[in-house]
């Protein structure tokens, strides 16, 4: 490889590298990683949002309970797997369900890509 090239491939790398590290310092591109505070400020949005979509599209009224589990995966954004606890009006007690939400904070973008009832 010529001087010039090593020259220009060093500083794309760096790029590379500092755009996929997250917040602990590590990089995990494509691998799901839990998420350590299940009461946080973002999950808990992240949660509500998956709620609120979901009633949309299903012309539901599920009214979000808690997140039970979750993890994040680093993908063009941000992928949250969770299971949320959410309660319908007319029923007891509350279902789990799993949802998958992408979200790329930085344009204000975020999308429900999966709502799923965890069956026991």
């Amino acid at each position: 490889m010529a001087p010039k090239s090593r020259s220009l491939l060093f500083p794309l790398l760096l790029i590379l590298l500092v755009s996929s590290i997250n917040e602990t310092g590590a990089t995990f591109f494509g691998i799901w990683r839990p998420i350590n505070d299940l009461k946080g400020q973002v999950v808990e949005q992240i949660a509500k949002f998956a709620v609120t979509e979901h009633n949309k599209k299903a012309k539901t009224s599920l009214e979000f309970v808690s997140v039970v589990q979750g993890e994040t995966k680093l993908v063009s954004g941000k992928n949250y797997r969770l299971v949320i606890s959410a309660k319908d009006s007319a029923a007891a007690q509350p279902k789990n369900y799993s949802v998958v939400v992408w979200s790329r904070p930085w344009i204000k973008f975020q999308q429900l890509l999966t709502f799923d009832e965890v069956k026991v």
